[in-house]
């Protein structure tokens, strides 16, 4: 009895040889065991080959066992990470979500002027939502929205809805420093974003436009979409100062 007695109380005293391990064990050992679902290379795989799949085949057509041949994966292994291929597809448009308001953000914050900063983010806006990538996500979108219109409100909702309210954030901030006169900026915000596309985009989605728009087109929408939004709502120190360029315009070609 005595003697096991002791052995209990070496035992309670004795460091638990799986807790020593895993305090000794190097960071970079413990990151490299993932648990299921958790390896980034793994899901990035079978996200690059979905993202083939459906631009090829479209939504609809494209199957489980379509894409675990082009992604080199098995199906036990995508259900790891994936309840099907409509969170497949929601978690493509989301990456490239993130991927475009980076863009975005980065125009709006880079502290140009007001002209200056819509231009160059009406620039990035237009060449975005025309790439041939993004286009065909929306096609996509717009081909299951009937079935499925929880696909197509999520989209909306963390897509254009939040874009515009990023927008409307970054005109906030320009008529609180005197350098637009706008009562509703929401409504403004949707204003310029259609100005910005008019004449591309329907184009370009319904497939009348085959190529994307050249840098050419796109600064000249933009810039033209611009200067007519100054019109509505610029300050008057902004029109009598765009008034003098155009005068010193003319003097110089005369």
């Amino acid at each position: 009895m005595v003697k096991s007695e002791r052995m209990i109380r070496e035992n309670k005293a004795a460091p638990n040889l799986t807790d020593k391990l895993g305090e000794e064990e190097p960071v970079c050992l413990r990151q490299h065991r993932l648990g299921a679902g958790q390896d980034p290379a793994k899901r990035k795989q079978i996200l690059e080959g979905a993202r083939r799949v459906f631009m090829r085949m479209g939504f609809d057509a494209a199957s489980v066992n379509d894409i675990t041949r082009e992604a080199g994966v098995s199906k036990g292994t995508i259900y790891v990470y994936f309840n099907g291929k409509e969170e497949l597809f929601e978690a493509l448009c989301e990456e490239d979500r993130a991927s475009i308001f980076a863009s975005l953000m980065t125009d709006i914050e880079r502290g140009l002027s007001g002209r200056e900063a819509l231009v160059k983010f009406g620039i990035s806006l237009v060449t975005l939502i025309t790439s041939e990538p993004v286009i065909r996500a929306q096609r996509i979108v717009i081909g299951v929205a009937e079935r499925m219109p929880e696909v197509g409100a999520r989209f909306y909702e963390r897509g254009p809805k939040r874009g515009k309210a990023l927008f409307k954030k970054f005109l906030d901030e320009q008529v609180a420093a005197g350098q637009l006169a706008i009562s509703d900026t929401e409504l403004a915000a949707h204003q310029l974003s259609e100005l910005f596309l008019a004449g591309i985009y329907r184009q370009r989605l319904f497939g009348a436009m085959a190529e994307e728009p050249s840098p050419d087109r796109i600064r000249k929408n933009v810039t033209s979409a611009v200067d007519l939004f100054f019109i509505a709502y610029g300050t008057q120190r902004d029109k009598n100062e765009k008034a003098a360029e155009n005068e010193d315009f003319t003097i110089s070609c005369n």
